[in-house]
Formats: structure tokens, sequence, C-alpha cells
């Protein structure tokens, strides 16, 4: 099944006219394991420290020199849902975990569920255009699937098989890098996430608690910065696919201090825009009459005029699909809903936002269906404005945190659905920090 880190980096070379493509990790490297990392003077690593290791590993081997700072590599995540809650082996809000029962929110057909997938690298290699024989073409790519006894030439189309790949490819010394995304459930991997991320190169990622690589040598900051993309949704993985069209990640204490790698007071913040027009019809959502605790505190527009969620007459309910708050808030408004205590070494807090005229002043969508299957575009969002308008929780009488985002991201998260596809192609993936 080989290790949760993979990496796929390489220098041009031109000698007499000719490219030649020069890989900085291989096969060896890739297949590292945790013993391996012994011959590397790493003696004491438990299998967590291990994978984080490896990271830092693979990103030394991919540096590239610039400026203000090196960078690594765009990161790709793919993660499972799936929970032994039998096994205890993932902590609840940053704390040691008790075994419990299964249930229904926490897929798990037997022992093992929480297995890693196979995963087959098809390093990038120089090719010449099938049009344009005068053109040469970078790709590469990586696919498999968790079932460990699936047939994989059959996996992509057999039915109640997971499956994934991404393929990336571009003009040799032209345009932009496209990468173009597969994710498919199954009956016993049902909840399956897979996402394009731009990370920090050092610091902590959003989600993470220790070092990791990537790409933004600046950490952008709010208010201060745009992401420009462009994407075509080809298949959109169900009503239960919550398809980011932007995702941002951070890190902050509930009493607005940066973290610090402690995963009891750390709390992991993320705020997602998902464009699937279908996501209400199997998962209702923030609303004054049922569902008050799926919102957050207050909304501000865009002129800073800030309200309460108890005011019917203005707050924009539509605008918001889900709030959880922090598993370790201490004074937390009622009603409240809880964030899944499970999914992170540390406490999370999610906003969920949907297309709404409100967030058009940044650039956003404003109404369902834009931006999804049938309707390609380039966007060019006003993250940074937006995110310093978003509610977060924060102990009172605290200085309000600064909100730096280590991680952005698009992508989706099927979430508890077999046997769906999601098909997307994201180009022209660039942060833009603007003047303070």
């Amino acid at each position: 099944m080989g290790s949760p880190r993979h990496a796929d980096c390489f220098d041009l070379q031109i000698l007499n006219n000719r490219t030649k493509l020069v890989h900085l990790v291989n096969e060896v490297d890739n297949k590292l394991s945790i013993n391996d990392a012994k011959s590397f003077g790493q003696y004491y690593l438990n299998v967590d420290m291990y994978a984080a290791w490896k990271e830092l590993f693979l990103g030394y081997k991919c540096k590239v020199q610039d400026e203000p700072k090196p960078w690594n590599f765009w990161m790709i995540m793919l993660k499972s849902g799936n929970m032994d809650t039998t096994a205890a082996i993932c902590p609840r809000n940053g704390i040691p975990s008790q075994p419990f029962a299964q249930i229904p929110r926490f897929p798990c057909f037997e022992k093992g569920c929480m297995n890693m997938p196979r995963i087959y690298h098809d390093y990038s290699t120089l090719h010449s255009h099938r049009k344009h024989p005068k053109v040469t073409k970078l790709k590469g790519g990586f696919h498999g699937t968790w079932e460990l006894d699936a047939d994989m030439s059959t996996a992509k189309t057999r039915n109640d098989t997971s499956f994934f790949s991404v393929t990336w490819h571009k003009i040799l010394g032209k345009g932009s890098w496209k990468f173009h995304h597969v994710l498919k459930t199954s009956s016993k991997y049902p909840w399956l996430m897979l996402y394009l991320r731009s990370d920090a190169t050092t610091g902590f990622s959003g989600g993470y608690h220790y070092e990791t690589r990537g790409m933004s040598k600046i950490v952008p900051k709010s208010p201060n910065f745009k992401v420009r993309f462009t994407l075509d949704v080809i298949k959109g993985g169900g009503p239960r696919s919550q398809f980011y069209l932007m995702d941002i990640g951070s890190c902050w204490k509930n009493n607005g201090q940066p973290c610090d790698g402690d995963v009891t007071t750390d709390v992991t913040r993320y705020s997602e825009m998902i464009i699937n027009p279908d996501i209400h019809t199997v998962s209702p959502g923030c609303n004054p009459k049922e569902n008050l605790k799926l919102c957050p505190i207050y909304h501000t527009f865009a002129n800073g005029i800030r309200v309460h969620r108890t005011d019917e007459a203005r707050f924009p309910y539509d605008a918001y699909h889900m709030h959880c708050s922090p598993g370790n808030g201490m004074y937390l408004e009622e009603p409240f809903n809880h964030c899944d205590e499970y999914s992170n070494p540390q406490a999370q807090e999610i906003l969920q936002i949907l297309p709404h005229p409100v967030w058009g002043e940044y650039g956003y969508p404003t109404k369902k269906g834009e931006g999804w299957i049938g309707d390609p575009r380039t966007w060019v969002l006003d993250v940074g404005r937006l995110s310093q308008s978003l509610y977060f929780y924060q102990d009172p009488f605290t200085k309000p945190a600064e909100r730096h985002w280590p991680s952005i991201d698009l992508g989706t998260e099927i979430y508890v659905s077999s046997n769906q596809l999601a098909e997307w192609v994201v180009s022209d993936f660039d942060i833009i920090v603007t003047d303070e």
C-alpha cells in the first residue's frame, strides 16, 4: 500500500537542443517506510511522527530556491472518513479517546476499515503533443483504490469499488498546469475527500500540528489576498458531495493566540464555499426556525454592518450551510453545534457558506448553479476580504486573532454516500497577495 506521503518533482535540462526531465524523487524515496527512516538517524519515530518526517524529507528533495522563500510542491490531499470507533485511534478534540460502539456517523465495515489506499504513481514524463508534434507536453499522475482486493484495471468503472486519480499536464514553457481529478466512493468507503492545496512552505498548515511543506512562499493574511483559478466541474459526486469552490484553513487558539502545536488548545479553523446546488436536498442547513444552531452567531455585510442570527428580518440565512463550534470552546452561545471531535488531531471550527448575493461583493457566486456542471469559469475571489468578515468563535474579552491562511484549496468531500462519482479540472491556480 505504500506510505501516506508521495512526491513527484523534477528539473528540466536542455542539452544539444534536447530537453531532458531529471526526477528529484525516485521510487525508493516514495516507498520509504518507518523502518527505513532509521537509516536517516530517525530511531524514535512512531507512525504519526514518521508521516510528518517523510513530508519534510520529500520537501527537502523537491525544494526550489526562490524569493522571498523557497517552495516545494502542490499538495494533493486524499482522505477517507472511515473510523473504527472501537479502536480509539483518533483523539477527541486533541485528547486521547475511549472506544465506543460503531455509529452510522462514522462508517466502518469491519476491523481494518482505516487502511491506507493502494496508490499507483505515473511519474511525470515528456510527451509529443498528438495534434502538434513540435509541441512538448509534461504529464504525470497517480491513481488507486481503497479496496485492497480490487482489480485495478476495472476499479474506475466497476460498481461498488472506490477509485481516485489525479492527472497533471501542461505545455512545456507555456501556460498553467491542469489538474484532472476523479473520485469515486463505494459501500465500504462512502466518505472520501480529494483536494488540490497550496500549503505554506514552513510552519503549520490547516488541520496539522506539525511542520508541513507546500507551495505558498508567503502565507496570505486577511484581508489582503485574492485567489484566482479556473474550475470545470464535469461530474458532481451526487447530492452529498460538498464540492468546495474555495476552502481555506488556518489555526489559532480560542484566546486569539497563534497555534503552537499543543493539540489540547489549538483549534483548526476552516471556511468553505459549497457550490453543489443539491446539497440542501439531503442536508438541511442554517435556518432560524429549525436549525438556528447551524447558523454563525452573526453575519457582517460588506459595508461593515453586523447582524445577529436572531434578526430574522436582516440575517441572510440562505448564505450559510453550516457552522460548527470547537469542542473546547468554553463560552459558546446557545444553541450551538459541535464539530466532529475526531477528524483532526485537535479541535476544529468550520463555517460553510453557499452561493448568495451577499458574497457577490467578493467575486463569489451569487446563486445556485453558478460554476457547477456545464458552467466552467475562471474565478478571482477576494478571499482575504471575505475571510476577515466571517464569524469564528473566540473567548470573550480577548484580542482578535490575526487571520493567516496557510492552506488554500479546492475539491470535494463526498459525505457518506456510496457509488458516487466526481470529476473536475483545475488550472491557473494562483494566490495574489495585495498591498496592505
